[in-house]
């Protein structure tokens, strides 16, 4: 069994975000990075698919040099051999479009995804893939299980989960709850560093879009306190202030 892992290098939820350029640029200087808390749940249940059926995985990632040493941690938790698409991440389109040239080539069994990174959170990457591989895709999974020819899944929908089941080769993105993170244990680390990193060139443009401004979120306002017996008043603040309906 051959598994593809998509990983994506994203800045730690605890960073302070800042914008160069007149905010059309997200300035990188001090920024820790990290991969992506959904790809790492991937990547954790990829492992533990691969242990009890004996493959291989690849992870695969989109990115310049300096994403280098945040990828190896990948290979650190247990991936056999990983894979950079030398190019800045422009949008879901470039990124889908490189790691499906990659993994047409390849002949992967199992492809995943995290449901969607926490800087952009478009989660449209791991659906492009599946179309432009025309591959079946089960997204959002809390549960998986490899069966032979096919995968089974549970994904949380409302008022419910949902069991779905795919023929191999597939595309799966994880949803939090799929599995415990790994920590890569000494020896995992002191491998990773002598294991290579596989640089490949980007194929096409696929730039159908382009940042025109980023922004910060509004700065939050005080609360503003109601007595209790003077209720209706909310109603009015609401509608006539806030302009909340």
């Amino acid at each position: 069994m051959k598994i593809l892992v998509c990983v994506s290098v994203v800045p730690d939820t605890t960073t302070k975000i800042t914008f160069n350029d007149n905010d059309t640029t997200f300035d990188k200087s001090g920024v820790q990075f990290i991969i992506n808390p959904y790809d790492e749940l991937a990547l954790t249940r990829a492992i533990e698919i691969a242990e009890q059926n004996s493959g291989i995985i690849d992870v695969i990632t989109v990115g310049e040099i300096d994403c280098d040493p945040i990828i190896r941690k990948a290979l650190a938790m247990g991936a056999n051999e990983a894979f950079r698409i030398n190019a800045h991440p422009v949008n879901s389109m470039f990124v889908a479009q490189q790691i499906a040239n990659h993994a047409k080539n390849n002949n992967y069994d199992l492809i995943l995804t995290g449901r969607e990174s926490i800087d952009y959170n478009g989660g449209m990457v791991q659906g492009l893939i599946a179309g432009i591989l025309n591959l079946p895709i089960i997204n959002v999974v809390t549960e998986l299980e490899f069966k032979g020819d096919s995968v089974e899944a549970n994904r949380d929908i409302d008022g419910g989960r949902q069991t779905v089941s795919a023929s191999l080769p597939c595309v799966i993105s994880a949803q939090k709850d799929l599995c415990e993170p790994r920590i890569p244990n000494m020896r995992g680390i002191m491998m990773a560093r002598s294991k290579p990193l596989n640089v490949i060139e980007s194929e096409g443009d696929f730039n159908y879009t382009q940042v025109v401004k980023y922004e910060l979120p509004p700065t939050k306002t005080g609360v503003k306190l109601i007595d209790i017996e003077n209720a209706e008043s909310l109603i009015d603040i609401l509608h006539n202030e806030e302009k909340l309906f």
